[in-house]
């Protein structure tokens, strides 16, 4: 079964769906969870085949859409059976489901995927399809462990959502009493660790793959960084260290050490050639080769124009820049108690 919240995406969904009926095992039933949509979205939902179930007066926007819609599926279903849930941008890979299948064992709980950027976009768009292959270069080196159970695709087992349902009524997760957290800005983010608070394993196998959207402009790149960044901080925050959580903080501290660095290279490197330190110069050099020659290798994956991209250096170690500002503005929100909305982008 497949579940797919959908809010004002008329142009999308028929591309989500097609990619579904590609499966090598096509779903047994798909749902379209409309969302307070105004477009056209339910009745393209239904001529492509889906079964349109449409929220009720629902504030809090996919969560809010997607423990509805469970709440209405999830009774009639047995324990074993799965449900994949995905994005409405999202077209998966016709091995998507069959992959997902294999690997729910060995006491899996649910089956990330691992996504890439569509094309288009401008330079934007190419900076974004580049991080995302080195994101899906790092899961291979992780094992395909998945530490984010990306709200793209990703597939559950039933009987792991009912006990995430039962762990949040008793109290022993957050959020709510549902299936996914009401509290969380980051649903997905969030969702992990509640499964892997469980007990359960969350990975990303070969074959998961997906082509989602990429950010058209800086504000809306800002605006979902901020949503990423702030959710992924205030979930730490909430569920304290754990065995669970300690590795994301621990990466959230590199990630802060990573700030530090870049800005001690920059400065320096400025410093230098202000003050004509030709003695210098060499040391610096071999540094900024070190940088070139480790972005071009992790780019690989994404074909020889995104190397070449990155062997230019300036413009990546600009959206590092830019990463950098998110998680720095992130952590000052966080600290200060500002508020961050759920935004649609």
């Amino acid at each position: 079964m497949a579940l797919i919240p959908a809010h004002n995406e008329a142009e999308r969904i028929a591309g989500a769906l097609e990619a579904l009926g590609r499966q090598e095992k096509v779903p047994d039933v798909v749902h379209v969870v409309a969302d307070n949509c105004s477009d056209e979205t339910a009745a393209i939902a239904a001529l492509h085949g889906a079964e349109v179930l449409a929220s009720e007066n629902n504030r809090h926007k996919k969560a809010g859409a997607l423990n509805q819609a469970l709440d209405r599926i999830v009774p009639d279903l047995d324990d074993e059976d799965l449900i994949l849930v995905q994005d409405a941008d999202t077209a998966l890979s016709p091995t998507f489901v069959t992959s997902a299948m294999r690997s729910m064992a060995g006491g899996v709980g649910a089956v990330g995927g691992i996504f890439h950027g569509e094309p288009g976009g401008g330079l934007l768009g190419a900076l974004q399809r580049i991080e995302f292959q080195r994101y899906a270069r790092e899961i291979a080196r992780r094992g395909y462990r998945a530490d984010v159970l990306t709200g793209t695709a990703t597939m559950f087992r039933v009987a792991t959502l009912r006990q995430i349902k039962r762990a949040r009524a008793d109290g022993r997760l957050g959020g709510g009493d549902s299936y996914y957290s009401l509290a969380s800005l980051t649903e997905d983010d969030e969702i992990t660790k509640a499964v892997r608070t469980l007990g359960y394993r969350t990975v990303s196998p070969p074959g998961c793959d997906v082509v989602t959207e990429v950010m058209t402009s800086v504000p809306k790149l800002w605006h979902q960084r901020m949503r990423w960044q702030r959710g992924a901080l205030e979930n730490l925050r909430d569920y304290g260290w754990t065995p669970v959580t300690a590795p994301y903080i621990i990466r959230q501290g590199f990630m802060g050490l990573s700030v530090l660095f870049l800005f001690l290279y920059v400065v320096f490197t400025i410093w230098m050639f202000a003050r004509g330190r030709p003695e210098w110069s060499h040391f610096w050099i071999a540094i900024g080769m070190l940088f070139v020659v480790e972005k071009v290798v992790t780019a690989r994956s994404a074909g020889w124009r995104s190397q070449l991209l990155a062997a230019t250096l300036g413009i990546e170690l600009l959206y590092d820049m830019f990463q950098h500002a998110v998680y720095l503005r992130s952590l000052w929100d966080m600290l200060h108690r500002r508020e961050e909305r759920w935004r649609t982008t």
